[in-house]
């Protein structure tokens, strides 16, 4: 078991995270043909999207492995992670793509768990950051 303030769980939550990420990625960069018509979202778009994704769990992954995490990483995380919820409202406000139902309830969901990562690893490293203090 691990403590919510422990810096373990904020490694875990960069794990989780980094392992999400990957997935989603390997899953739009791969599966973008056969989601296009599903999610009504243009192949280019989610290809893109998971192309990005990649080299991100990348760099999730390798700091959260890291034996010292730096907080300035995690903070770009957490800028990254709240960039995509932005960019995932403003995808679905735009008019500019017509997204099936299941395709605005897949940018929802993927933004629900994008936000929660960004909360969970916001409220961990202030903890650890006040516990070093």
């Amino acid at each position: 078991m691990f403590k919510l303030d422990s810096p373990l769980f904020l490694r875990r939550v960069l794990l989780a995270d980094a392992a999400a990420s990957a997935a989603t990625g390997l899953l739009l960069a791969f599966g973008a043909d056969p989601l296009e018509p599903l999610l009504g979202l243009p192949a280019v778009l989610l290809r893109t999207a998971g192309y990005a994704l990649l080299p991100f769990a990348a760099l999730v992954c390798l700091l959260a492995t890291r034996k010292h995490i730096p907080r300035a990483g995690v903070w770009a995380v957490i800028v990254v992670n709240a960039l995509w919820v932005v960019d995932s409202v403003v995808l679905l406000a735009s008019g500019h793509v017509t997204p099936t139902v299941l395709g605005q309830a897949f940018v929802v969901a993927q933004a629900i768990v994008v936000a929660t990562f960004a909360e969970l690893e916001f409220g961990a490293v202030r903890r650890v950051r006040a516990l070093a203090a």
